[in-house]
């Protein structure tokens, strides 16, 4: 298996209009998506938290955390963004392919629509 690279258009919840193409490496083994601090400045994105993260290799890291809108193949989702620091990578995690509605195949090594299944009651008279 290879790696996944894609453009994907990354927005700013409150000013729409405030939109920048980031390439991504796609990691479904990530939960968050990291984005350069410096792409999410130049799009009016502010952290509003900070978490603490553990890296492969055991170190553990402080980040900023945010919000933003993603756009690809059609599909827009709002999901949370890791302000990136020097040497960190772009990153699409899983929490934003859910938010998009797509999964990735790691064979095909593209995005595919996620299927989306609604637990509960519906369409049922009750």
């Amino acid at each position: 298996m290879g790696l996944t690279k894609l453009k994907i258009t990354v927005s700013n919840p409150a000013k729409p209009h405030n939109r920048q193409v980031v390439d991504f490496l796609v990691d479904s083994g990530a939960v968050y998506s990291v984005v350069g601090q410096e792409v999410l400045g130049k799009l009016g994105i502010k952290p509003s938290s900070e978490k603490e993260f553990t890296l492969a290799n055991g170190e553990f890291i402080k980040r900023q955390l945010g919000g933003a809108v993603y756009e690809y193949g059609g599909e827009t989702g709002h999901a949370p963004v890791i302000f990136g620091e020097k040497g960190d990578s772009n990153l699409l995690g899983a929490v934003t392919l859910e938010a998009l509605g797509m999964v990735l195949d790691p064979l095909q090594r593209k995005l595919l629509n996620l299927p989306m299944v609604l637990g509960g009651l519906a369409g049922r008279q009750t």
